[in-house]
């Protein structure tokens, strides 16, 4: 069942896209070398880095991932937030002050020069990989509401979305990516208060009925508290996966790392640092408010849910469906530009980020000393080949139930434990190169058992060499071997052996 938008929500819409895009794009002339690209010229106000922080961590996968998670279970997905503080702490105390002082845009950059050319390498194989699994997931969450509003072909809406973030991304560099983030955040908090403040005051009895059906059907659990239990996603797995997960994001993930490069001094990059993080909890709150909201809303009003979406593994559908059915006009086209806002943020981000990667890390060209121009073509195309790779995930992901699940389990995969090799050369100063080589390749093998081991291994005979885990503990698992494995070899191995 399709709906048409109003006339007045298509004017919003299309003058939001047509906008960022046109704003993005106007920074073409401050974005003429490398540097400027990739850093603005370590010249980006401290508040517009913040934002942009927090906009790189909250995306689409934030505004309809999460809502559907807590309309299909319960708060189990936010304890993954929770976990935030723990990362910022490292990220002032250790991170920030070792980046600002290798003075390098990479986020790879230390791990070359503490374990060679191959780590780098390895850091950003795994890195590209994420960051091109990121851009396609929310680009398939970018073309939901419009395909379930107008019955449009998913395909060519995420294709549309993929050029027009290409486009500003390509001739504004960071500057556009960190000021349409700046401006997109703001949307994306203003929109999301609206949709809760619609929600609650359209229950018969008013908000309170809310609170009390989310309570009454246990929709505001964390979670099972059982510390034997690593097979599910209880408490503590959750846990486990954001301590993990943020201090990657925070420590080794080139899109927080080239803000941190890109304030003026060391100082903003802390403050910039801790408001972007610390602003997600409240938001990350106000995601799960709305998908709770949504559920007692839809337990009230249950005959107005089209049955194809009411059914179980369609949790993704029912936010985009409110937005554009129950919403009046105007509201509508304001949700649907938040959800773009979010999602063209991060992507903006990551496409940015990727092309810094593939420049500095692969082409190498501080040493080959290619010129401006050169430098730029590479970032160009750089830019074209991930938003092309990320369009392919994106209709990929068209099949998938839990697109939440799916990411996380995917994040978690693709990091490879590459977090564990920079605790490693950060806290373990005996460790070689050789170390960290067999620490990986153990951590690698670690991580393909993990992964792979559930789809085949399933025969009677082979299940015992499968592995019971929760998938999201992979870069848990990964990291921890990796790190304690190199750290053993450096302290009890004979240095004959391992020259």
């Amino acid at each position: 069942m399709h709906y048409s938008l109003s006339w007045i929500d298509l004017i919003i819409i299309i003058v939001f896209m047509v906008g960022i895009v046109l704003f993005g794009a106007s920074f073409y002339r401050k974005n003429k070398t490398k540097e400027a690209f990739m850093t603005g010229n370590q010249n980006i106000p401290s508040w517009v880095i913040a934002m942009s922080i927090f906009a790189t961590f909250v995306s689409s996968i934030s505004f309809l991932a999460l809502p559907a998670k807590a309309y299909a279970t319960n708060w189990n997905a936010f304890v993954f937030s929770l976990t935030i503080p723990v990362a910022l702490f490292f990220s002032w105390k250790f991170f920030i002050p070792l980046y600002r002082n290798e003075n390098s845009v990479s986020a790879y950059s230390y791990l070359e020069k503490r374990f060679g050319r191959w780590a780098r390498v390895y850091a950003s194989t795994c890195y590209l990989l994420t960051q091109i699994m990121r851009a396609g997931t929310i680009l398939f969450l970018l073309a939901l509401p419009l395909h379930l509003l107008l019955g449009w072909n998913i395909i060519a809406i995420i294709l549309c979305t993929g050029v027009a973030v290409a486009i500003f991304s390509t001739m504004g560099g960071i500057l556009a990516v960190v000021w349409t983030d700046a401006i997109q955040g703001i949307i994306l908090i203003t929109g999301a208060f609206v949709c809760l403040f619609f929600l609650l005051f359209s229950m018969p009895e008013g908000p309170v009925q809310a609170w009390d059906i989310a309570l009454r059907d246990g929709k505001m659990s964390l979670g099972s508290f059982d510390l034997t239990d690593w097979t599910t996603s209880t408490f503590w797995v959750v846990f486990a996966y954001g301590i993990f997960m943020n201090l990657q994001n925070y420590g080794i993930d080139q899109n927080f790392i080239q803000r941190y490069m890109s304030a003026r001094s060391e100082r903003e990059a802390k403050s910039s640092a801790m408001f972007g993080g610390l602003l997600y909890l409240p938001v990350g709150f106000l995601f799960f408010l709305i998908g709770t909201s949504l559920y007692a809303y839809y337990q009230v009003n249950i005959t107005e849910l089209p049955a194809e979406i009411a059914v179980a593994g369609m949790e993704d559908r029912i936010f985009p469906f409110f937005i554009v059915h129950k919403l009046p006009a105007g509201l509508t086209g304001t949700l649907i530009a938040s959800i773009f806002a979010a999602g063209m943020s991060t992507v903006s981000t990551s496409l940015n980020s990727g092309a810094t990667i593939i420049l500095t890390d692969f082409f190498r060209s501080e040493k080959r000393n290619f010129s401006s121009r050169k430098s730029m073509t590479i970032l160009y195309l750089s830019t074209i080949t991930i938003t092309a790779s990320g369009v392919l995930i994106a209709v990929m992901m068209i099949q998938v139930k839990s697109v939440l699940d799916a990411w996380w389990d995917m994040a978690s995969i693709f990091s490879g434990g590459m977090l564990g090799l920079l605790l490693l050369g950060y806290f373990s100063k005996k460790a070689t190169s050789m170390n960290a080589a067999i620490a990986v390749s153990v951590g690698i093998l670690v991580i393909i058992w993990m992964s792979l081991s559930p789809l085949y291994f399933n025969a009677e005979g082979l299940i015992c060499l499968r592995s019971r885990l929760h998938t999201q503990l992979t870069i848990v698992i990964g990291t921890t071997v990796i790190f304690l494995t190199g750290f053993l070899l450096s302290k009890f191995c004979v240095k004959k052996i391992l020259k």
